[in-house]
Order: C-alpha cells, then structure tokens, then sequence
C-alpha cells in the first residue's frame, strides 16, 4: 500500500506485512483525508478521514466531525480496471454516506446480491450550530450536499479557512472538503440529508438520487423524513470562485499568462487502451525506479515520467490547464495549496482572460471545466517532487499526471535515505520479486512511489 495524506502530500510503498510511521509538522489545520494509493485501492475502501483542529471564521457549539462521501461498486475496482481502458470509465452500482447506505437488489443483476442495508444518521438539538465537515472520496462522482429545511454557512475549502457564506446546496468534486455551519432552526423532524450525485460529470449510478442520510432532531420520532429537496440543477461547477475568499489575504504578482507553462489535456488510444495525456505524454512510471530515486542518482526522468524541473528561490509557478474535450476533471496539486487565478469554459486567451490576482481562492482540488481551462499559480517554497493530477481515480491510472521537480537542489539537501527510505524500499522491493507482485497495469503513479519515497 502507497499512502497519500492530504496534509502534508506524502506518498511512500509499504509491502504487505509491513509497516512505516510517519511524522510530519501539521502546519496546516482543517479537515482532510488519507488514503491508499497502490493503484485503485482507496475506492475499494483504504481511506479515511483526518482533522487538524484550529480556529473558525465563525462560531458554532458543536463539532459533528467528518462525514464522507463515497461511491460504491459492487465489484472490486481492480476487476473494473479491467474493463476501463477499453469501454471507459464503469458506473457505481451506490453511494454511501459516512460508509453506509440502502440497497435494492431489484436494481442488480447479481445472483448473490444482499439488500438492504442502513441510513447515516445523526441527532440535533434545537437551536445548537453544528460544524459538518464534508470529504468527497468518491471514485468517479461529483456530488451535491444539502439538508432538506436548512441553509449552510460555508467556513473552510480543503485547507483554507474563507469568509462566510450561505447556501441551500454545496458543490463537492473528487477530493474536496467543505466545512459548514448548520443550525438547528427548524421544527423537530426527521429531514433528509442528501449527497446528489450530478450526471453531467459522473458515470450513471443507479442509485444517485437515493444517497441519503437523516438528520433527526431530538424528540422526533424514529421514522424516516418526508422532507423535499432544495431546488437545484445538475451541475458540475465549484462553488463560485468570488464566494471562496480566503480570510487571510494572500495576492499573486501579475503575470503575462501567455507564457505561462500551457498543459493541453487530450485522450488517445495505445494498444487498444484509451489513455489520457498532459502535453501529449500519457504519464506511466517504472514502480522500480521512482522519480526522487532517479534525481538523487543525478539522472533525468524519462519522457513518460512527465516530469518538469522547477528551481529557483521561492519563484511563483503558473499554469494554465485547458481541455476541448467535454469532461470535467478535479485537479489536484500534492504540496501546495495553489491560487486560482481563472476557471471557465471555452478556450484560453492570455489577452482577455478575467484573472483575480488580489486574495484569489486557494485550495488544493479544483474542477476544471469541460472544453474550458482552469488557471492556477503557486509558490514554490516546498523542495519536493510534486504532483498534479486529476482526481478521478479511473483517469489518473489512465496517465492524467505531471510532476514538478521543485528546488532540486534543496531537496537533496534534505534527502536522506538512510533509515525509512532503505528500509521501506527494501521490503517492498522484495515484494515486487515475489511471486506474489502483479504486473503493472495502470499509469504507476498509484502502483508505485513517485515522490516522497
């Protein structure tokens, strides 16, 4: 198993039988989550959630904790893979709240399938202010969360805690957090709280519009709700970049965007496998040879690696990310929390793009738009190899990658591979010579280690 946490954006191979601990400074506080990223492991349930406490940008009473969001298939996501590369991306058979949900066999095919099945519940007391914090850890699904009767009042995305807003409904794609505020205000009921999976952007889940779970509020009685909706369209935008103002003021310096590093998202067929590509190359990495191991043996990464060199003293780093291709991707970006500059629709023009300079948002997922572009910057003031990648777990095994080399230099300087790294990588390079190993099947970037280890 390869770990990716959030917080910090570790990733390092752990063998089976195994183990590593892992200590780092959390100079970050919010609410994020781990997961595994040997290849497709996390969708079959290898994550989970983690909360850094510190201040708000509004009072509450209560901390409800983490609640996740989740697709869920019936199959196990590596028999899927098999499929993927061929016929595209496999739609979820459910979803699941906090890990848990209904299910109705009449929707299945299987001989062997199990009904049934239990909501996600929770209790309010009237009048209290709740803190929900919302993670999507879905395969392949951008959600809707509301709660039926109640507004939201928005404080935190991922990391960054912004000005307050409210809301009916929030927009939350592959590896977001959003904390909220909920008050309990309304008469005591049971009231439906859904997580809508929006069709635009996610495979066709026969059970998208029964994830649910219930909000009851003490002294209601133990049936479920017969609350409506919130009214709202199928959609596959962020929340509106002018509501997600980061409370503490950070500005971009200016910069001539069209020469900016361009990265062209685009598909192709190799072998009878549709691959996604970055600049034309569709990333695959040798899970023998990671990338730190190849620029601490003073060796360039091969093409396929898809690995760009940054250095420098702390220089700002701008992107912009564009597709015609009418599909919507959550990028991420390990290491950083970048800026976002620009987010729309359509084809990127440096000379007429309506850039936000001053305190844009910040944030480490954003979505990027189908046939549109997403503009991004960030400091780089984290020696590391670094990686930007979509968030759909079936398009990064499909190679949707790059990674940045940052301050190459300083980074070995900090390297030290005595201890965990030779020891981590012994064990798991002694797994690979096992029988036990499979063949690479995917881009690498989950199969094995790329940075950090």
């Amino acid at each position: 198993m390869a770990l990716d946490i959030v917080a910090n954006k570790f990733t390092g191979p752990v063998a089976p039988g195994h183990t590593l601990t892992y200590e780092w400074h959390a100079s970050q506080y919010g609410t994020t989550w781990y997961h595994s990223h040997f290849s497709l492991q996390y969708s079959d349930g290898v994550a989970g959630a983690l909360v850094i406490n510190g201040p708000a940008s509004a009072n509450y009473d209560e901390d409800l904790g983490p609640i996740l969001l989740d697709d869920w298939y019936h199959d196990t996501v590596f028999s899927l893979w098999q499929n993927i590369p061929l016929t595209g991306p496999q739609p979820a058979v459910n979803g699941l709240i906090n890990g848990t949900n209904v299910f109705d066999c009449s929707q299945s095919t299987d001989p062997n399938c199990v009904g049934g099945g239990k909501r996600f519940l929770t209790e309010f007391q009237p009048g209290k202010k709740y803190l929900v914090r919302f993670i999507n850890m879905a395969t392949d699904t951008f959600f809707k969360i509301s709660l039926d009767g109640h507004s939201m009042t928005v404080i935190s995305a991922d990391f960054v805690p912004i000005q307050p807003y409210k809301t009916d409904v929030v927009s939350i794609g592959i590896g977001q957090r959003y904390e909220v505020i909920i008050e309990a205000n309304q008469a005591t009921d049971n009231y439906w709280l859904r997580a809508t999976v929006q069709t635009p952007c996610s495979a066709d889940n026969p059970n998208g519009s029964n994830i649910k779970g219930i909000v009851r509020y003490s002294g209601a009685a133990n049936t479920e709700p017969t609350t409506s909706a919130h009214n709202t369209t199928q959609s596959c935008a962020d929340e509106s970049k002018d509501k997600l103002i980061p409370v503490v003021v950070k500005n971009v310096p200016r910069s001539d965007l069209a020469v900016s590093q361009k990265a062209n998202v685009t598909l192709a067929v190799s072998d009878n496998k549709l691959l996604w590509q970055l600049n034309g190359v569709s990333g695959k990495v040798d899970w023998s040879n990671p990338t730190l191991l190849q620029v601490f043996n003073g060796k360039t990464p091969p093409t396929n690696y898809n690995a760009l060199t940054v250095d420098g003293s702390n220089p700002w780093y701008y992107i912009v990310i564009q597709t015609t291709i009418p599909v919507t991707h959550p990028i991420h970006l390990h290491g950083h929390d970048f800026y976002i500059l620009a987010q729309d629709t359509g084809t990127f023009n440096a000379s007429t793009v309506n850039a936000t300079w001053t305190n844009p948002p910040r944030r480490d997922v954003a979505m990027l738009p189908a046939s549109g572009y997403l503009v991004i910057a960030f400091q780089t003031d984290n020696p590391g190899i670094w990686l930007l990648h979509c968030h759909i777990a079936w398009h990064v095994s499909g190679g949707f990658l790059l990674q940045f080399i940052e301050r190459k230099d300083d980074l070995l300087k900090q390297f030290n591979p005595a201890g965990a790294w030779n020891d981590t990588c012994a064990g798991f390079n002694g797994y690979v010579a096992s029988d036990f190993d499979l063949p690479q099947e995917d881009s690498g970037l989950k199969k094995r280690l790329i940075g950090g280890f």
